[in-house]
Order: C-alpha cells, then structure tokens, then sequence
C-alpha cells in the first residue's frame, strides 16, 4: 500500500516560548536529559554487562526496556518539545498506511521557537547512537556473539526508526527530497556552466 503524507500544526504549541532566548538557552532540560538517558544508558549497559553480571536474560531485558522507553520517549515527547517535530503512522479502515507529521507553528515575527542549543542536543543523539548500534551489530557479526546480535538489531532498529521519522518530518517525503535533490543538482550544474563560460570570454 502507497503512503499518504499529512502535515498538521502540533496541538498545544506553546507561543509565548518564541518571546524568549532562541540561541544558546536549553528551555527543557529535563526533556533533553531524558532525550539522551535512556539511548546512552542503553549503550553503556550493553558494554558493560559481561563485566557486571552473568545473566544474559536481565542484561537483555534491560536494554530493551531502555531501548523501548527512548523510542517512545523521542518519538512522543522530546521531539515536540526540543525541535517542534513530531511524526507517526497510522493505517486507516481500507487499511492504507498514512505518515502524520506534525511542526510547530512558525511565531508571528517568522522565527522559530526551538533552541539551537536543544536542537544540536536532539539531532546529535538521533544520529550519532543508530550509528553506534549499526558498529555494534557487524562486531557482534563478526565476532560469532549470535546469542547478542538479536539485541543490537532492536537497538539498531528501534533509533534507526526514530531517526527515519524524523528525516522524513523534517525534510517531507520521498518526493519533496527528490525534487530537492534534483533541484540542488540542477543548481550545481548552472554554477558549473557559468562559471565556465565566464573563463571562456575572459
């Protein structure tokens, strides 16, 4: 089944946070906390495991119990708050798949209301930990850890989702990075050409 894309306002946008600082200043800390807690805990228990205990089921379940509640957590709430994102999928009676994606409305004056501070926090976490997960996944692979390599593929999964979202919120669907793709292609090119035919006549 095709996937339709809906963009819709984020319900309960806040509009008095555009007044404030939109540098440096980390407006919810305890959102961007939480953003990195359960992801980089996740991780840590993952290395650490073999060293503090020898139950392969509770180092297991650990991880995916954190796994689980940073999906949700990014997915539901540090998104909204930190960057003004959020997205979700939902199948409809005909059983067709649609992609919701939520922003935040855009403050009177045209200034966005996120922090860059929360938004580098946000998109760093996002990016850097699925890649982490994927390095994990090949030294499990290669190192015969099978028995590990079903737990790295839920890390692997579970971000790599998140973060699959969030770059089709961000950047729209497939067609909108396509024709953005060809558009900077296409620019790249006339760049390229005038910039030969300036030389040419000098």
């Amino acid at each position: 089944s095709s996937d339709d894309i809906e963009d819709v306002s984020l319900f309960d946008a806040d509009d008095d946070v555009s007044r404030r600082s939109k540098k440096s200043k980390i407006r919810h800390p305890v959102a961007s906390f939480f953003h990195l807690f359960f992801r980089v805990s996740a991780i840590v228990v993952y290395l650490l495991c073999e060293l503090l205990t020898s139950s392969f089921i509770a180092c297991m379940v650990t991880i995916i119990l954190l796994l689980s509640c940073d999906f949700w957590a990014v997915k539901n709430v540090t998104g909204r708050l930190m960057v003004g994102l959020r997205w979700w999928n939902q199948v409809d009676d005909d059983g067709k798949s649609h992609w919701v994606f939520e922003a935040r409305k855009v403050s009177a004056q045209g200034s966005k209301t996120s922090s860059e501070a929360e938004s580098r926090i946000f998109w760093l976490g996002l990016i850097t930990c699925p890649m982490i997960w994927v390095i994990f996944a090949f030294s499990a692979l290669f190192s015969f850890k099978v028995k590990w390599l079903a737990v790295v593929v839920m890390g692997v999964v579970l971000q790599g989702a998140n973060l699959y979202g969030y770059i089709r919120c961000k950047v729209g669907s497939r067609k909108n990075l396509t024709s953005m793709a060809t558009n900077y292609l296409g620019k790249q090119f006339l760049r390229q050409t005038v910039a030969k035919e300036d030389q040419t006549a000098s």
